[in-house]
């Protein structure tokens, strides 16, 4: 039965249906942009789904959360009259709603990803609907991707749709060959926004009171609050509860069951009003019944690939422009709305969210792409990964075991793929299963991949409470992973440290000698652990840290040595290690066996001077150049060939600045090093030999002929210049006396450069500065010879200065 276009609520996006007709009939690929509120989601597939090159096959439609897929369905199959799993159903993790006489069916982003991995010619499916493409998760830019390259190869019949009400137009058509962007104009219902200003991070709460505050005044709806995670969701809700605000409060954000995500959604009761309180959950493709209002905190949580940690850290950032949209346009759903935004007018904001692809852990997309069969480049990607990410994420696969030396997929990693988690997790749980720890690993397993979780230090601790709280959402996660796995094992604590390791042997850390919270890691950092956890424990696998200098651990579990023995045994080394001690700054060898940088047994042992010049290299580049003990000549040294380069280029002296010093440290430095054990005896390498050693015989002569260290005075001293840092004229601070009869300013660089020169009273008293010697004789030296007559009778004051003796003695005293 064909669903006629005039039966559908006649909302804006529709003025652009014949021009998508076409486009997807014709050319096969289309891009769509229309604004919030204009229907594109919910009206779009039913208006397709009738159309002639589609007969026989169904419309996939993709979105970025599960709360959003099932309201779409439940939104569509309502508009016909019907429940989901009849002509319109949905499919998302651990929930499926599609019938055989299903035609659309909507998705999460993951999924379509395990279909074409599973049969890249997706049989029955005709058109690929990417909604809200503009958040550019990982997930959606790997299925367009692949679908891309599945239509080109062996599905020229399979249509695509992107759409989204923000997007970066020009790149994705281009991506898509399609002919051109085709735009719904105008939405359903005006929304007007307001800046009222608001703080930083630490603000965000007391900012979103002050603004539900006047979101209830300023509208008859309901108000949608947005806020960047589950912390300040339930922060919020506190203070207004305290503040007596008699709406009812609802949470909405991923970690919730779906039960509790649908009540948020559903209109409040008959004269009650409520309040939602999102994360960005709530930003795209959903319709909150009854929000007139939104109150917009201008951040979210984003995760970060941290290269030092190896791991994604979550950043609260501001959002988007494109973001500040969509969530503004939530107000305007179902009637005139307003949008209060938590920040002013003048704040500066990014056009587009950052792509997931650009800043995320690549190890699941590294994954997904060698079960493909082929890398990066090789498909149509709007960007490219960044290659330090991609790198590591290729390093985790390998020592995962889940590729081969060549890239390929190991059928290992098949197995890993088929778990909807991280790699290192899915490794971790087939190990554990093959163990009999089937059941503990999956509930560490949710505990790991649960947003949001993970907030008590001592992880066995935390997984004995999620376990009582069997309605938690890391209870529901462990469910599912149970469900798959069919694991009936018996639920084991004590093993959970062990299973940590094996996720991430790199994080197993032990307690630094004399420390009672500092922790050695095998990655070569160090872990600091809070007080009151853990006492005691001299080795800990680490589940969570917050990446920062120092980094804190955030969640781990005890583990004996002879346990990661036992596990890790392919991972241990035979090797010999030199190691400095922080607190008494010496550099000692340990022969032993290794994990990474943790020792399990050593011996320690005099270092070799290769062993430790490294150490001493970096201990240099961390403190700067101030950890050598410099003298007044060696600084003078630097600053004369430094000055000379200005002065002289064609000279081609060695740049010996302090940035250059410290970025070729092994070329100059390291080879006066030797016999050096103990940071404090860095003071006493001789750096002079060592800078001129970058010196060639004819560099050293052309550096004292054009500028020398010191110059000989007309009085026959031989007095030592100050050159530069800045590469200014050299000083050269000699009694006036002594350049009695000098007719000429001094000079370097071969005559070009005059000298400084300060003239010093007997007494060694500045009494004039001058680079014109000859002007000073001829003018002020009157005055100066006045003054300073009286005052210093026993020294000459010629009334001719340039017809006068130097000298550098006094008459002598009268008998």
């Amino acid at each position: 039965m064909e669903l006629p276009v005039e039966a559908l609520p006649q909302l804006p996006v529709l003025d652009a249906l014949d021009e998508l007709q076409r486009a997807l009939a014709e050319r096969g690929t289309a891009v769509l942009s229309a604004p919030p509120g204009s229907g594109k989601t919910t009206l779009l597939p039913l208006a397709l789904m009738d159309a002639p090159w589609l007969r026989g096959k169904k419309i996939l439609l993709l979105e970025p959360r599960r709360v959003a897929a099932r309201a779409a369905a439940r939104r569509m199959a309502a508009l016909l009259g019907e429940k989901p799993g009849q002509r319109v159903g949905y499919q998302v993790r651990g929930e499926r709603q599609v019938g055989a006489n299903t035609r659309i069916e909507v998705v999460t982003e993951g999924l379509l990803t395990r279909r074409l991995q599973a049969d890249p010619e997706l049989p029955g499916v005709g058109l690929l609907i990417f909604d809200e493409f503009h958040e550019r998760s990982l997930d959606v830019d790997l299925a367009l991707a692949l679908a891309l390259q599945a239509r080109e190869t062996l599905r020229p019949d399979l249509r695509l749709l992107v759409m989204s009400a923000t997007l970066d137009a020009e790149a994705l058509l281009q991506l898509m060959a399609a002919d051109g962007l085709i735009e719904a104009k105008g939405q359903q219902y005006p929304v007007s926004s307001v800046q009222l200003g608001g703080g930083g991070p630490r603000e965000i709460v007391t900012s979103a009171l002050r603004g539900v505050s006047q979101a209830l005044a300023r509208s008859d709806g309901d108000v949608l609050v947005f806020l960047p995670g589950a912390p300040e969701i339930h922060r919020l809700a506190g203070e207004l509860q305290r503040a007596g605000c008699e709406a009812q409060l609802h949470p909405l954000y991923g970690a919730l069951s779906a039960a509790e995500q649908d009540a948020a959604l559903r209109p409040a009761a008959p004269g009650q009003r409520k309040v939602i309180l999102a994360t960005n959950l709530a930003q795209t493709s959903l319709t909150v019944e009854g929000v007139t209002a939104v109150v917009d905190s201008g951040y979210e949580r984003q995760a970060v690939f941290d290269l030092g940690a190896a791991a994604n850290r979550l950043d609260t950032v501001r959002i988007s422009r494109a973001a500040a949209t969509q969530r503004a346009g939530r107000a305007g759903r179902l009637a005139p709305g307003i949008a209060l935004q938590l920040w002013s007018a003048e704040q500066a904001m990014v056009a587009h969210d950052t792509p997931e692809i650009l800043r995320a852990d690549l190890t699941r997309f590294a994954l997904e792409l060698a079960a493909w069969g082929c890398a990066p480049e090789q498909l149509a990607l709007l960007n490219q990964p960044p290659p330090a990410n991609w790198q590591l994420a290729q390093q985790a696969l390998g020592q995962l075991n889940a590729v081969d030396a060549e890239g390929r997929i190991t059928p290992l990693g098949r197995k890993m793929l088929s778990l909807p988690m991280h790699p290192r997790l899915a490794r971790m749980v087939l190990q554990a299963q093959a163990r009999g720890l089937g059941e503990t690993a999956a509930w560490l397993a949710a505990a790991l991949g649960v947003p949001g979780a993970n907030r008590q230090t001592d992880l066995t601790a935390e997984l004995q409470a999620a376990r009582r709280d069997r309605h938690g959402p890391i209870a529901r996660e462990a469910g599912l992973i149970l469900k798959r796995l069919a694991a009936a094992d018996d639920w084991q604590p004590q093993a959970l440290g062990g299973l940590v390791a094996t996720a991430f042997p790199e994080r197993v850390a032990r307690l630094r000698r004399g420390s009672s919270n500092t922790y050695h890691c095998a990655d070569g950092g160090e872990a600091l652990l809070p007080a009151g956890a853990h006492a005691d424990a001299q080795w800990l696998a680490i589940a969570h840290w917050q990446a920062s200098e120092p980094r804190q651990i955030r969640s781990a579990a005890r583990v004996e040595r002879a346990e990661l023995e036992d596990i890790l045994a392919g991972q241990l080394q035979e090797r010999r290690q030199a190691k400095l001690d922080p607190d008494s700054g010496l550099i000692r060898a340990e022969q032993g066996r290794f994990l990474g940088a943790v020792a399990f047994f050593s011996r320690s042992e005099a270092a070799t001077d290769e062993e430790a010049a490294p150490l001493l290299l970096a201990h240099i580049r961390k403190r700067g150049l101030v950890a050598l003990g410099w003298t007044a000549e060696d600084r003078q040294l630097q600053a004369r060939v430094q000055s000379l380069r200005r002065w002289c280029p064609a000279t081609g002296l060695p740049d010996l600045g302090d940035a250059a010093l410290l970025e070729t440290l092994e070329l100059w430095l390291q080879p006066y090093l030797a016999g050096i054990r103990k940071l404090g005896d860095l003071t006493a390498v001789a750096l002079e030999p060592a800078l001129r050693a970058q010196l060639s015989h004819a560099q050293v002569r052309e550096l004292d002929a054009l500028a020398p260290a010191r110059l000989r005075v007309p009085s026959g001293s031989n007095l030592l210049l100050d050159y530069q840092a800045d590469g200014g004229s050299p000083v050269l601070a000699v009694r006036l006396q002594e350049m009695l009869g000098c007719a000429q300013t001094p000079k370097v660089a071969g005559g070009e450069l005059p000298i400084s020169l300060h003239l010093l009273s007997p007494a060694r008293r500045p009494i004039q500065v001058t680079q014109d010697l000859v002007g000073f004789w001829s003018g002020s030296y009157a005055e100066v010879r006045k003054e300073m007559r009286g005052r210093y009778p026993r020294h000459p004051w010629p009334e001719d200065p340039l017809s006068a003796a130097p000298t550098r003695k006094a008459k002598p005293r009268k008998p």
